[in-house]
Order: C-alpha cells, then structure tokens, then sequence
C-alpha cells in the first residue's frame, strides 16, 4: 500500500544510509523499524487532553480530505 509520511530530514537521511548499508529498500528499513515500533509495550503517558473547538464546524473552503497534499500545504501555509 502506498502511503505519504513527513519525516524529520536527519532521521530520513539516516534511514537512507542504513538502506544502503544493507543492500535493502528504503521500504524495508522503515517497515522493519515501524515493526519493531510496535513490539514494543507501550509507555503510558499523560490523561488524554480535551481541546475545545468553536464555530460551525466542518472543513476550510478548498478543502477536501481525499487530497491529502493539499491539506498539509495548508497546514503548513503554502498555500
């Protein structure tokens, strides 16, 4: 399945190099690591947090969540 993640660069340049290292895909570093992620017990954190909304609600204008590009365009402001 084809996914889009954002990744921090250092942290993406370093999954590069392990992928070359070893002679495997990028796909395969992140999948092995994203696995290994969730072996892990998780570590119990702090009580969920309630963030109040206001407004009528829905999406922006131009918005739609099928085009997921755009939507972080938006978040960060490019648009």
């Amino acid at each position: 399945m084809r996914t889009t993640i954002s990744m921090n660069d250092e942290l993406l340049r370093q999954a590069k190099l392990r992928a070359a290292e070893t002679h495997r895909t990028l796909t395969a570093v992140i999948e092995d690591a994203v696995r290994m992620a969730l072996q892990q017990k998780p570590v119990p954190g702090p009580h969920p947090v309630r963030v109040p909304t206001s407004g009528s609600g829905g999406l922006q204008a131009g918005i739609t969540l099928d085009d997921t590009s755009a939507v972080m365009d938006r978040m960060d402001g490019l648009d």
